[in-house]
């Protein structure tokens, strides 16, 4: 009886459990059919493996499945080369989807509206694709972060956002939505970014506490914290009551004074501006050559073999021009040039544009003096460029010039001294045993600080200012091991033949041709130093290092069939498990090495890829999303 009884038993829970367990399979078998569904309409991207043979949970490249591994929560696929658009009816069935990450591929036409409406969907990464049509109008309400910037989309900013009360970032810069703000109360929201679009009207009140950055590019748009919005009336009519008063003053001013008195009086008064005007113009002049007074006119030391002296300056400068040494404001330094000739130096290296010294002054000040080479502009278009230099050099990321010094024959230029160094011997010094490696946090801060830096030199000039010698020499090591640019705003002063060929390497292939340095060949630039960070090798032949590569054609060999870790430096694999943010960062490299300049992203693209692999999306999260069990990664 008691056998029966517990048959029975089985058979119920047999009967009641079935139905779930049938649920949960059939559950993860059409997140997989979906899945396959979006895949098959990219055959050509050969970085997915996604197929029926293999678990989707442990084996499909940017698939991420709850803790129970019997649904699909997550899904990031940045820069793998999708191109196309998004077939309806396929990722909008992951109904337990949270986190989509398809930034940085080739996407276009409309997107699905069952994408951004899947109810549990919390974070959706489209920026950097080529998606049209409109901004979607119905939105997951449990949306933390929408980025749909760096489209092609248009249409106006639905005021469903309203409703996204959990909202923390929402960016649709560089699109074409047009019409107005409509005003937006979500108490979470920390970035907000709707510049370079089409948007006009005021800028609602709820939304004017962020900065100027988010709504610039928008030339119909106005208030806090842009321009003050105001109706301009057409100036009135002159009234009638008022000529005859005019016309009266007027006769009576000529007959108190004749023609031939006004022409004296206007004489006079043409005089008086003149003089004026040569007052002030002697007045500053004065000030000018007042400026760089400090020379000591007395025999200049020329001192032991380890002196900087006149002679290695150049015997050809006149003694009247050698007190224009020019500080920067915000220099602290109060010595003259021959307090720099007679300082102890040593030789530092010998690069592009010339050899570069640490000097030690008398009254113990180390500077690093650079003297320069192959000059080829005259010292008015030189003194223009060092002004220039000199305001890029107040970015945090940007090595900043102190001084510098044009004569006939000499041009020098003075920097404080950085005793961190720089990335080329943190990367590839001293290799071997007893050398401590250079782990992955400390080179992301390195190059996410570098990135940076560039964007901002890349911004200033009118959006033509350019860099041309990015290498890892002249990536300077803070004390922070922050990254620092230097050798900023020196290559439009150089005979342009005479120094390309140092630079071999790192130059962009358009470059070998026109000669032409622009901001796209610095992008390119750039990706070779985030190769030769990934790679540990160099791409540039020094002394006592043999690892030379072509960095772009050699890591683009490796990985032309799959993601492999022959390309990865032996010390960030060791005891790293980094490999994902690797791979990310691999991605950016190649997007910045495209052959084509026009494929390459721009420097302010690059700097917010590294901030999102750095910087996932627990950022936006507030302290009752934190509680979540889900583990969302950068996307």
């Amino acid at each position: 009886m008691k056998l029966q009884f517990s048959n029975v038993a089985a058979l119920v829970f047999l009967i009641f459990t079935y139905p779930i367990l049938s649920l949960v399979g059939a559950d993860l078998n059409s997140d997989r059919q979906a899945l396959l569904d979006f895949s098959s309409n990219f055959p050509h991207v050969r970085r997915l493996n996604w197929n029926v043979t293999t678990p989707v949970c442990t084996s499909w490249v940017g698939v991420t499945c709850n803790s129970n591994g019997n649904r699909v929560i997550a899904i990031r696929l940045p820069g793998v080369g999708l191109i196309g658009p998004i077939p309806a009816k396929s990722i909008g069935k992951l109904d337990a989807l949270r986190v989509l990450s398809l930034r940085s591929n080739d996407l276009n036409g409309d997107l699905p509206s069952d994408i951004p409406s899947i109810p549990s969907l919390q974070y959706l990464y489209l920026q950097n694709n080529n998606f049209s049509g409109v901004v979607p109008d119905t939105l997951s309400p449990k949306l933390i972060a929408f980025d749909i910037s760096f489209n092609s989309v248009s249409g106006i900013i639905p005021s469903g956002f309203q409703n996204l009360k959990g909202l923390t970032c929402l960016n649709l810069q560089n699109n074409s939505i047009s019409g107005a703000i409509p005003s937006l109360d979500l108490p979470r929201l920390k970035f907000l970014n709707f510049s370079h679009n089409n948007l006009n009207g005021s800028i609602p009140s709820s939304l004017q506490k962020f900065p100027y950055s988010s709504f610039i590019g928008n030339s119909l748009l106005c208030g806090p914290p842009l321009n003050h919005c105001s109706s301009i009336s057409p100036s009135p009519s002159p009234s009638p009551t008022y000529l005859p008063h005019y016309q009266k003053y007027n006769s009576t001013l000529k007959k108190k004074f004749g023609l031939g008195s006004i022409l004296a009086l206007a004489i006079g008064a043409s005089a008086f501006l003149c003089l004026l005007v040569l007052i002030i113009s002697v007045c500053c002049l004065k000030r000018k050559n007042s400026a760089g007074k400090g020379i000591l006119k007395g025999k200049i030391s020329g001192g032991g073999k380890n002196e900087i002296t006149s002679k290695d300056f150049g015997s050809g400068v006149q003694e009247a021009e050698k007190n224009k040494l020019f500080f920067f404001e915000g220099s602290s330094y109060s010595f003259d040039l021959e307090d720099l000739l007679r300082a102890s130096a040593e030789v530092l290296g010998k690069g592009s544009y010339g050899t570069t010294y640490k000097a030690v002054l008398e009254e113990g000040t180390t500077v690093v003096v650079k003297r320069l080479k192959e000059v080829g502009v005259g010292k008015r278009e030189f003194e223009q460029q060092m002004e220039i230099v000199g305001r890029v050099g107040q970015h945090p990321n940007v090595f900043p010039l102190r001084a510098y010094y044009y004569s006939k024959d000499e041009k020098l230029v003075v920097y404080n001294y950085m005793p961190g160094g720089n990335l080329f011997s943190l990367l590839h010094g001293n290799r071997g045993a007893g050398r401590t490696p250079l782990d992955w946090d400390t080179r992301m801060k390195i190059f996410l600080g570098t990135a940076k830096g560039v964007a901002f030199i890349h911004s200033e000039g009118g959006g033509k200012f350019t860099h041309g010698n990015i290498k890892a020499s002249n990536v300077l090591i803070t004390e922070d091991l922050d990254g620092s640019i230097s050798d900023v705003g020196l290559s439009p002063l150089m005979n342009s033949p005479a120094t390309m060929s140092r630079i071999t390497g790192y130059r962009a292939p358009e470059v070998t041709d026109s000669r032409k340095i622009t901001q796209k060949s610095d992008v390119y630039s750039f990706g070779v130093l985030i190769l030769e960070m990934l790679t540990g090798k160099t791409p540039l032949q020094y002394q006592g290092y043999d690892n030379v590569v072509d960095l772009p054609r050699w890591v683009k060999s490796v990985v032309r069939e799959e993601w492999t870790a022959e390309v990865f430096d032996e010390e960030l694999i060791r005891g790293q498990h980094v490999e994902e943010e690797m791979v990310q960062m691999l991605q950016i490299a190649l997007a910045c090495v495209a052959k084509a300049p026009d494929m390459r992203p721009i420097m302010d693209h690059v700097v917010r890829m590294i901030e999102e692999i750095r910087q996932p999306e627990l950022k936006y999260r507030t302290s009752s999303e934190s509680e979540s069990n889900v583990q969302v990664q950068t996307p």
